[in-house]
């Protein structure tokens, strides 16, 4: 009798939710790939908006909530760098030696980004092949880069993509200017930076321009809308499981 395969949790994320819901079913894709059996319990904001804007008892509110229904989870995995790091946060949300800060510690322990997730399972079972040649940008987002050290691992998992030429920005370390509210508290120095961002991608000779969060992602993608730039924009989860749809070693459908 064969074992049962072992299981996340995935914290979808409001923007994934919202805007682009095939970022999670991507993500469920990839996991499942890689033989976990993933579940979705309910969920609600992970808080950030509240603690980026000086509303702590809010923030504390949604953390109580989602420490709830991510407790009976040994692992939980996020498709956003900016949602881990909140997680991440929740313990200076509530006082040393209470329930709620053990809660919280416990929580932030066990919740990881998931393409550090999928570098954690070593090699995928397959090298894949994308329509192409095709030549992408990375962006590196500031709190993935900065807080949670996602490097190498975005770019090992793309790098198994036959037929993908990623190249790197310039300016790599410098913010897209989404930053939350900030694009819309600074509409003006948000748009400059973005319109920068998007003409080092264009420079590079890419077609498409992938991250791993996508607040950043919606924020170039409008702004180059805008500008009527022949560049599409896309999570790096979604170019993963589009890569391995084809190839044979993914799990049969049905």
């Amino acid at each position: 009798m064969s074992e049962s395969p072992p299981v996340v949790a995935l914290l979808v994320t409001c923007l994934v939710d919202l805007f682009r819901p095939s970022v999670a079913t991507a993500a469920v894709r990839l996991l499942e790939r890689r033989g976990f059996r993933v579940e979705v319990p309910s969920q609600t904001c992970c808080g950030q908006p509240n603690r980026s804007g000086g509303d702590d008892d809010g923030a504390r509110r949604l953390a109580r909530r989602l420490i709830a229904s991510f407790a009976p989870y040994a692992r939980v995995v996020a498709p956003s760098a900016s949602c881990v790091a909140t997680v991440h946060d929740y313990p200076a949300l509530f006082p040393p030696g209470s329930d709620d800060h053990a809660a919280a510690v416990a929580l932030a322990a066990r919740t990881v980004e998931l393409t550090a997730f999928l570098g954690e399972q070593g090699p995928d079972p397959g090298r894949a092949a994308v329509a192409g040649p095709l030549i992408a940008a990375w962006h590196d987002g500031c709190t993935g880069l900065r807080r949670l050290g996602l490097d190498r691992q975005p770019r090992e998992l793309l790098g198994r993509v036959a037929g993908l030429e990623l190249r790197d920005l310039p300016g790599r370390e410098e913010c897209c200017g989404f930053g939350g509210a900030f694009c819309v508290e600074y509409p003006e120095i948000s748009a400059q930076a973005a319109d920068h961002k998007l003409d080092e991608a264009l420079a590079t000779g890419a077609q498409l321009l992938l991250g791993a969060d996508l607040g950043c992602l919606l924020h170039l993608q409008g702004r180059a809308q805008r500008r009527g730039l022949p560049l599409d924009t896309a999570h790096i989860a979604e170019v993963l499981a589009a890569a391995i749809a084809d190839d044979g070693h993914g799990r049969e459908d049905g």
